[in-house]
C-alpha cells in the first residue's frame, strides 16, 4: 500500500535517527521496495528482521507484530469497544490480585521479542496518548529495535504532541476515524467534537513529517454503502491511507451476528484497493499473502500478560509472567486454526464455525481472555503431542512423536509464485499458503449454537451501551470546561 504523504525526511528530529539519507514516500504508487530501502538505513536491525519473514512463514514460525495493550486507561466510551470487559477501575485491579506489567515487565518482553525477530510493536490501549508513563513505555520498547506505533483517538494529538512523539522515537500514528463527517463519527465515537480533533491530528502529524494511517470500522451496513465511498474520497483528500477493521461479535458487539461482514462484502473491499489507499488485515503485505493474520502475524498482549491470537479472540493462549514469549506463540501457531502453512478467512470476522466454538465461550458474564485450556483439545493441535497440558508425554527436542517434523503444506519455494492486481499495480506474492481444507467455513447467518435452545446464553451487555441508551454519553455537559477538556470520564484513573 502507497504512503500518499510526502514524507521528506521520516525520522528526521527523531533522536533515534542514524543515517541522513532522505526517502521521500508518494511520488509513485508501487513502493515496497523504497519501504525496505527506508528501514535498511533508518532501522537497519528492523530490516535484518523484516527480509526474513517469508522464510519464517515457511518453516511454520510466525512474524506477529505484538499489539500491546499496555494500559486499558481510556477517554471514549465507543459503540464497538471490544475491550471494555478487560477494564478495572485501580480499586478493582488492587483487589483481583492481578499482576501487570511494570517497566522492568516491558524490557524483558522486548528483550525476547527481539531474540525471535519480531519487529513491529504497536501500543494500544485504551487510549495510549492519555498513559502517564507513555514515554517511559515507549523508552521500555527500544525505538533501535522495533518499528513502533501507536494507536490513538486523537483527542490529545496536536502539532506539540506530534512533534514529541516523533522525537522520543514514535514511527506511526494510527488515528481512528469511524465517518466521513463529525455527525456520523462523533456518534458512533459518543464525543463531540471528537471528528475535528481528528482532523486536527492529521495534520499535526503531516506537518512534523509523522507517518499517519486512519483506523475504521467496517460493518455489514456500512460496507457497502455510500458514506464509505465518500469516507475515502475524504481520506484521498487528506492524503492518508486507511486501515479497515471488520465489526466483530465481541465486547460491545456481543452476539451482534447480523452486523457481520459477508463474503460478498470482502470482495466488495478487496475491489476498493484497486482505486483507493485502503487495505484490511487480510491484504498481502512483504510480499506475504497468508489470510487470517492470528498469532502468525499480529500478537496481543493484554496489560495482565495474557498473549491472545487476535484483538477480537478473547482467549489466552497462555501468561507472559509464567511462560516465555516463545512457548506461547509455538503454542499458537500450533493449533490448526492458526497454523501459518494453511490460508484462513478471517475467522473471528465471518467464520460462524470459529465462532460457534472459540468466540462464544467468551460471551456473558466471565472473565477474560479465556484461558485456552478450555476452549481447545487435542483435536484442535497440528501435533497434539506438543502441547504439553494435554499429557501426552511428550519432552521436546528429542522424543519420537513427530513434534519436530515439518507440518501442513510442502515449503512455499515449491509452489508457483502468484500475483495479486491491486492499485499500485501487480505485485508478486512470495508466500501464499493453500487454502485450509481441515475445517468447513460456515460464513453466512448465524453460528449453529443460536439455533439449539438446549444451551441458552446470556449476552453480555456493555455497561457503555447501557448507559448510551438512558442518553449519558452522546454529549458532554454545558458549561463545563474542564469536562470538555478532558473528554468526559477516564476509565481506571483513581476510583
Amino acid at each position: 500500500m502507497a504512503n500518499s504523504i510526502h514524507i521528506n525526511n521520516p525520522l528526521e528530529g527523531n533522536k533515534h535517527d542514524s543515517s541522513p539519507t532522505t526517502i521521500k514516500f508518494g511520488e509513485n504508487k508501487l513502493e515496497e521496495n523504497k519501504r525496505r530501502e527506508w528501514l535498511k538505513y533508518k532501522k537497519p536491525h528492523v530490516y535484518n528482521k523484516v527480509i526474513q519473514f517469508n522464510d519464517k512463514l515457511a518453516r511454520g514460525e510466525g512474524v506477529p507484530i505484538i499489539q500491546f495493550q499496555y494500559n486499558y486507561e481510556c477517554n471514549f466510551k465507543c459503540e464497538h469497544c471490544s475491550i471494555e470487559k478487560f477494564q478495572m477501575t485501580r480499586k478493582e485491579e488492587k483487589e483481583s490480585g492481578r499482576r501487570y506489567f511494570n517497566m522492568d515487565d516491558v524490557r524483558e518482553l522486548s528483550k525476547q521479542a527481539d531474540e525471535m525477530g519480531i519487529s513491529t510493536f504497536v501500543i494500544t490501549g485504551g487510549e495510549p496518548l492519555i498513559f502517564r508513563d507513555f514515554d517511559e513505555l515507549v523508552e521500555a520498547i527500544d525505538p533501535n529495535k522495533f518499528w513502533i506505533v501507536s494507536d490513538t483517538n486523537g483527542w490529545n494529538l496536536d502539532d506539540e504532541r506530534a512533534k514529541h512523539l516523533k522525537e522520543i522515537g514514535v514511527d506511526k500514528i494510527q488515528l481512528s476515524l469511524d465517518g466521513v463527517d463529525a455527525t456520523t463519527h462523533d456518534q458512533f465515537r459518543r464525543q463531540a467534537g471528537s471528528w475535528e480533533r481528528v482532523m486536527r491530528a492529521i495534520e499535526a502529524c503531516k506537518k512534523n513529517d509523522l507517518h499517519v494511517i486512519l483506523s475504521t470500522v467496517v460493518w455489514k451496513s456500512r460496507a457497502q454503502s455510500e458514506e464509505f465511498l465518500q469516507y475515502l474520497e475524504l481520506a484521498k483528500k487528506l492524503g492518508v491511507g486507511t486501515y479497515v477493521s471488520y465489526a466483530k461479535p465481541v465486547g460491545a458487539y456481543e452476539g451482534r451476528y447480523d452486523q457481520m461482514v459477508t463474503a460478498e462484502d470482502e470482495a466488495y473491499l478487496k475491489e476498493l484497493e484497486k482505486k483507493y489507499d485502503v487495505f484490511t488485515h487480510l491484504t498481502p503485505s512483504y510480499g506475504m499473502d497468508i489470510g487470517c493474520i492470528a498469532v502468525k502475524r499480529i500478537l496481543p498482549i493484554t496489560r495482565y500478560g495474557d498473549v491472545m491470537p487476535c484483538p477480537y479472540i478473547h482467549v489466552s493462549l497462555g501468561n507472559f509472567f509464567e511462560e516465555s514469549l516463545k512457548e506461547i506463540i509455538d503454542r499458537g501457531l500450533n493449533l490448526n486454526w492458526f497454523n501459518p502453512k494453511v490460508k484462513m478467512p478471517c475467522v473471528c470476522g465471518v467464520d460462524r464455525s470459529f465462532i460457534d466454538q472459540v468466540v462464544v465461550p467468551s460471551y456473558g458474564d466471565v472473565q477474560v481472555p479465556v484461558h485456552y485450556t478450555e476452549i481447545f483439545s487435542a483435536e484442535d493441535y497440528v501435533n497434539p503431542e506438543k502441547e504439553k497440558t494435554l499429557g501426552l508425554g511428550c519432552n521436546t527436542g528429542g522424543c519420537s512423536c513427530g513434534s519436530n517434523t515439518k507440518s501442513g503444506n510442502s515449503n512455499n519455494k515449491d509452489q508457483i509464485i502468484e500475483t495479486i492486481e491491486t492499485k499500485d499495480g501487480v505485485i508478486p506474492i512470495t508466500w501464499a499458503p493453500p487454502e485450509d481444507t481441515r475445517y468447513k467455513h460456515k460464513l453466512e447467518g448465524e453460528p449453529e449454537y443460536i439455533k439449539d435452545q438446549s444451551k441458552p446464553l446470556k449476552l453480555w451487555d456493555a455497561p457503555s451501551n447501557i448507559k448510551d441508551r438512558e442518553g449519558k454519553l452522546h454529549y458532554q455537559r454545558k458549561g463545563n470546561a474542564k469536562a470538555n477538556q478532558n473528554a468526559g470520564h477516564i476509565i481506571n484513573s483513581a476510583e
